[in-house]
């Protein structure tokens, strides 16, 4: 777990933008089209190393592939699960949303981006792990792309297995539990793989705070039962890798839009604080959870834990002030200790391969202004010159 005792590291959540010519081979692949499986191999090595580069000259201390060999930050789970069949129609999570009835007109003209081009998988068979030759090559990019890089550390991002639940409906055990735990022993291969690796593994679960959400007839009550469950299969995923190699992200599922109806801090912190992580991950630099970095005034960390909030966001085209982001950083840095915070995103910025709301330049502005801000915040953090 990186931590530092002399100025406030940097990091992101995960997906970035991908060059166009790599992502035209990967949306040609994710949409059933033939492509030469070694060229997209090799642009995926050089785009790795590309990526890298970028982010250690724009000043981002930990660091990964910008999971530029994933369709998206979910799915890519398909191609490393056995046990999952196509079927025809489409996902949509999203549409009977308590967003969603709250502002239809909106949601209406939004929501297809994502879930119509999203296909649906059910589970059939029991659930394997058949994604190794994909994760060591991941892993053999990220390593060559390190060679030469002083860095604090680098880190690769893994899709929960309540989240898999979730994209592919189970046809084929008895119980959600049973799924899960299925789904938590397959992924368990390519969570420890990447500890053993040496890299910083990073657990993304959206869905622990989208449950509410998308759920509009459970009760706050009800989605905090659910969610006390999840942690406990997720634990019983992670049991043996040391939480301070673990990194746990959660975010709230829509990127543009009103969000009156994300799940506040309040709400869930305490169960998320039950998970078996050393750095934990979550949204707090725009305008609907900025405020949140209060609840910390009196919530305990636990023993050995990081914070790693969002100083600057995906939920805006925005460029963020340096001032502004260093006045984030060191606001958490004056409840919970300088050396307990890691200055992050809010959420990834091309999460799905094309999606990119925020246009690339843009993200790398922001990027900038991260780097500047933690600068910013380290000076008066440490007082130094």
């Amino acid at each position: 777990m990186q931590r530092s005792t002399d100025r406030i590291l940097t990091t992101h959540t995960g997906s970035l933008p991908r060059p166009l010519d790599l992502l035209q081979m990967i949306r040609a692949k994710a949409s059933g089209v033939p492509v030469d499986e070694t060229a997209l191999a090799k642009r995926v090595r050089s785009g790795v190393a590309e990526i890298v580069e970028r982010q250690a000259k724009l000043g981002i201390d930990v660091v990964n592939d910008g999971e530029f060999s994933k369709a998206s930050f979910v799915t890519y789970a398909r191609e490393r699960l056995g046990g999952l069949t196509p079927r025809e129609g489409v996902r949509r999570a999203w549409a009977n949303s308590r967003e969603a009835r709250a502002f239809p007109e909106f949601y209406a003209a939004t929501l297809g981006n994502v879930n119509q081009r999203q296909m649906q998988m059910v589970c059939t068979g029991p659930i394997t792990y058949k994604g190794k030759a994909q994760l060591e090559a991941d892993l053999d990019n990220l390593k060559a792309a390190l060679k030469g890089k002083k860095l604090a550390g680098a880190f690769i991002p893994c899709i929960s297995p309540s989240n898999i639940e979730d994209w592919n409906a189970n046809e084929y055990y008895k119980s959600d539990d049973e799924y899960v735990e299925a789904i938590g022993e397959a992924m368990r291969k390519e969570y420890k793989a990447i500890v053993d690796a040496g890299f910083m593994l990073q657990i993304d679960d959206p869905r622990l705070v989208s449950y509410y959400m998308v759920n509009p007839k459970l009760s706050l009550k009800e989605c905090r039962k659910w969610a006390e469950r999840r942690v406990e299969l997720l634990n019983h995923t992670l049991r043996g890798i040391p939480r301070e190699k673990i990194r746990y992200h959660t975010c709230y599922g829509i990127n543009m839009g009103p969000r009156l109806h994300d799940m506040e801090l309040k709400d869930i912190v305490d169960i998320v604080l039950k998970i078996n992580a050393g750095v934990f991950s979550f949204e707090a630099a725009n305008p609907r959870h900025e405020h949140e970095w209060k609840v910390w005034q009196t919530t305990k960390l636990p023993e050995g834990a990081i914070l790693m909030p969002g100083v600057i966001t995906h939920a805006s085209v925005l460029v963020e002030h340096p001032d502004l982001v260093a006045d984030r950083i060191v606001r958490f840095a004056n409840v919970v200790g300088r050396e307990n915070v890691i200055a992050s995103t809010d959420c990834g910025f091309a999460t799905f391969a094309g999606s990119d709301e925020v246009h690339p330049s843009i993200v790398w502005a922001k990027f900038e202004a991260l780097a500047q801000g933690a600068a910013i915040a380290s000076k008066q953090l440490w007082g130094k010159k």
